[in-house]
């Protein structure tokens, strides 16, 4: 490999190595060569064209459709110290002209140029005297118009090429392009000579997931409250969509926004910044947003609808985990999403042959929806990338959920099919199943069809989800038109002589993307500062992979910063000692021992401990003599799980008494000493020689118990326990509890469990509860509180609450 190639990369982009495909294409590149890149989206393209425009005598033009791409890219460069900038239509005339006289003073490495701009007079006589080294074409594909992106702007490129008196070198990059597309961007461009590098489709850091027949909404709102800290894109099919979503999570508290082409430019804008910049984790869209994201944090993708193409489909998921970090990639898909993408595609073209390309390529990915073998198989093979086995890293290949068998259920279905005699729509099936005495249900006589009320134990979203799956399976068809039916079929009739098994795999999703120690939190918060300060995006300063790997490591010189990977001399001069100063800080408030950090114990994910119940009653005796002494109550003393954690970790000293959770100086300076000299007087009493052991970032888990205090009570109310016991069993009010009851119902869950609330509060007391609701609405229980008399408790309103307005 080109050695000053490497020591620019290192310079500059703070990496050791280049990614796999990369050198070849640079080295091309620096031998000359015009050359054609075909590489997954976040496969790193941009590198391919930038160290080539460092080292080669001149300035490279850039050429890209994308005006966000423009900028931030810009940004990143200038960030280095790289002399770029950009031309589009977002620049002022002054913003425009100062531009130029900085290409005229010989100002700029690379240039990044909109198409449209390349015809510009302005800009074609201050560039034909300037020496270009690079035609870099990015998002190559929207030369073709068999590419799913077509752009006519693109195809006067070659006009712009042809009239520069030296002719540069040409490169072209996208990251999808089928055979027949990729003969054309040679073509279009007028490569010559072209060298094509088609690198691996294959990211193996994204999982894909398909998942089919969910409420999408609740589906949503479970995940994105799982992984609240991450951020992540949700793709919608239509601008109605973008906003209904936008809408429902903005109700719920989450940090969102949106994008489509029908907000003005300055909130798409504005809109677009807050994501890049941390300053909102998720971004609902049309597929207007996205092409030119380089922001490398970003953790999830969600089709919320079937995208119009694979092409699409993998652009669009490729923003996941630009950084290499592990990134979820989720499609919600159901049938009507098909029905959606026709329409659309009856909109966008009168062209014949473009619209039944379109349709072509519509029905290549339904086709991987229903596909039953490995996703990414099928997505590779697509794009001609042979790959056999299974990656372990899609939903067909991993076994996730239970496999139920739903043949009973899809029995009844077809059967109530069958009985109406014609062809209807899914809701007057789902009334006719539930039993439903809508007009045109009697009007019809249905009410007389023995499958008449025979599910009315599914609520409607239930049995709609579950007619999806079907179709989505095949058991039956939809009809589509402007009022789509539901049809038998072959299979149909199968089932219902029970010649064939309906078996769904039923998904409990929707966990945690991952764990992140205390560090990795504290770094972001530093690395959104420095952003803020310096007016870039924080992926910027460094990514999610350097963050993470300073927080195992703890650099804490500069050769052992450099050693990080995304840490160049560049960055290191620029952001090193802050960065430093705050690890160093972090070690000494948390006293970590950094050199045993990587003995053996160190490297677990968690600290577990066992209560030792007998010095466990010891230490809540003490708790209840002090809680009897000061009128405290005991909890608020100190909490079971302190003391569950004393019990079987035994400290014997006031130093490993601070290695305790929830044990803070006050507490340490009230009880740390009485404390202490039970658990000695018990361990030599028992003659048990402790194995103490550091928590260092470790979280600790007593007696196998992962679960947060939530979980446990909604548990809890599932077996039926009383609300006071479980209250009294985990420590907290029964206000408390309620209010855990409230959230799983505002995520949309439906109660799977009884509640007796009449017994927590008086009928008289309802009354004036209710008329403070409906004066002053019932999401602030502390606002309601203060409109009460005083023996009105909390966990009365929520009860009322609960009642009234939220249990069906």
């Amino acid at each position: 490999m080109n050695k000053k190639a490497l020591e620019t990369l290192e310079k500059f982009y703070g990496y050791k190595s280049f990614r796999k495909g990369q050198d070849d294409i640079i080295e091309s590149i620096l031998e000359g060569n015009d050359v054609l890149a075909i590489m997954p989206t976040g496969g790193g393209k941009s590198i391919c064209y930038q160290i080539p425009a460092l080292l080669l005598e001149g300035v490279t033009i850039v050429v890209s459709p994308l005006i966000s791409l423009m900028k931030d890219q810009v940004d990143s460069i200038k960030a280095m110290g790289i002399g770029a900038a950009y031309i589009n239509s977002s620049l002022s005339t002054t913003e425009f002209r100062e531009i130029i006289s900085g290409i005229e003073n010989n100002e700029y490495k690379i240039i990044y140029v909109a198409p449209e701009r390349l015809e510009s007079y302005e800009f074609l006589s201050v560039i034909t005297s300037v020496n270009i080294s690079q035609v870099a074409v990015d998002e190559a594909h929207c030369v073709s118009q068999w590419g799913h992106d077509f752009r006519s702007s693109y195809r006067r490129v070659i006009h712009f090429i042809n009239s520069l008196v030296n002719r540069p070198i040409v490169t072209g990059f996208t990251a999808t392009a089928t055979e027949e597309v990729r003969e054309d961007i040679v073509k279009s461009l007028g490569l010559k000579e072209c060298k094509v590098f088609i690198s691996s489709f294959d990211r193996e850091n994204l999982t894909i997931e398909v998942i089919k027949g969910q409420n999408k909404d609740r589906f949503i709102k479970n995940y994105i409250k799982n992984n609240k800290d991450q951020s992540g894109v949700i793709y919608c099919a239509t601008r109605k969509e973008v906003d209904s979503l936008y809408e429902i999570l903005l109700r719920n508290k989450f940090s969102v926004n949106r994008y489509h082409a029908g907000l003005s430019d300055e909130e798409r804008k504005k809109n677009q910044e807050d994501f890049i910049h941390d300053r909102i984790n998720i971004m609902v869209a049309t597929n207007a947003f996205g092409m030119g994201i380089d922001k490398s944090n970003i953790r999830y993708v969600i089709h919320n609808n079937l995208p119009k193409n694979i092409e699409g489909y993998y652009q669009e998921i490729g923003r996941a985990g630009r950084d290499g970090e592990e990134s979820e990639c989720i499609l919600l898909f159901s049938p009507g999403d098909v029905h959606t993408q026709k329409y659309l595609i009856e909109m966008s073209t009168e062209n014949i042959n473009r619209k039944n390309n379109q349709y072509k390529m519509l029905k290549q990915i339904v086709d991987l929806v229903h596909s039953n073998d490995c996703y990414k198989k099928y997505i590779l093979n697509y794009f001609g990338e042979e790959y056999e086995g299974s990656c372990l890293k899609c939903s067909n290949c991993n076994s996730q959920g239970e496999i139920v068998d739903k043949t009973l259920d899809a029995q009844k279905v077809l059967s109530c099919i069958y009985r109406m005699k014609r062809n209807f729509g899914t809701t007057m099936i789902i009334d006719v199943l539930r039993g439903s005495k809508n007009k045109k249900v009697t009007d019809l006589g249905f009410q007389e069809l023995s499958t008449y009320g025979i599910m009315k134990e599914y609520s409607k979203d239930n049995l709609k989800e579950f007619i999806n799956t079907l179709i989505s399976h095949g058991f039956i068809d939809l009809d589509e038109g402007a009022y789509p039916v539901i049809k038998l079929n072959e299979r149909s009739i199968k089932v219902l002589k029970s010649e064939d098994k309906v078996e769904f795999k039923e998904v409990k999703v929707e966990g945690t993307l991952a764990i992140n120690n205390d560090l990795f939190e504290v770094l972001r918060a530093l690395r959104r500062e420095l952003a803020l300060r310096d007016g870039i995006a924080p992926y910027m300063v460094f990514g999610d992979g350097t963050l993470k790997e300073m927080s195992i490591k703890y650099p804490k010189s500069k050769e052992e910063f450099m050693d990080i990977s995304g840490v160049g001399a560049v960055k290191y001069e620029k952001y090193g000692e802050e960065f430093k100063s705050t690890i160093l800080k972090y070690v000494e408030e948390n006293n970590i021992n950094i050199e045993s950090l990587n003995s053996e114990d160190s490297n677990d994910e968690f600290l577990q401990v066992s209560t030792d119940l007998e010095l466990l009653e010891k230490l809540i005796n003490l708790r209840e003599k002090v809680s009897k002494e000061s009128g405290e109550l005991s909890q608020k003393i100190i909490s079971r799980n302190t003391l569950k954690e004393i019990s079987g970790r035994y400290p014997v000293d006031l130093d490993d008494l601070k290695d305790i959770s929830g044990m803070g100086p006050k507490k340490i300076e009230k009880l740390g000493e009485a404390i202490v000299s039970i658990v000695q007087e018990y361990i030599n009493h028992k003659e048990i020689k402790p194995n103490w052991q550091e928590k260092k970032k470790r979280k600790v888990i007593i007696d196998g118990e992962f679960r947060a205090n939530h979980e446990i009570a909604l548990d809890m109310l599932r077996e039926n326990k009383n609300i006071n016991e479980i209250a009294k069993e985990i420590e907290v009010s029964v206000s408390t509890i309620l209010g855990y009851v409230t959230d799983y119902i505002k995520e949309g869950s439906t109660l799977d469990f009884k509640l007796n609330l009449e017994e927590l509060y008086d009928n008289e007391d309802k009354e004036v509860i209710l008329e403070a609701c409906k004066e002053h609405g019932i999401d602030k229980v502390s606002k309601i509180k203060s409109y009460l008399p005083d023996h009105i408790k909390y966990e009365s309103i929520r009860a009322v609450i609960l009642e009234e307005f939220l249990i069906a």
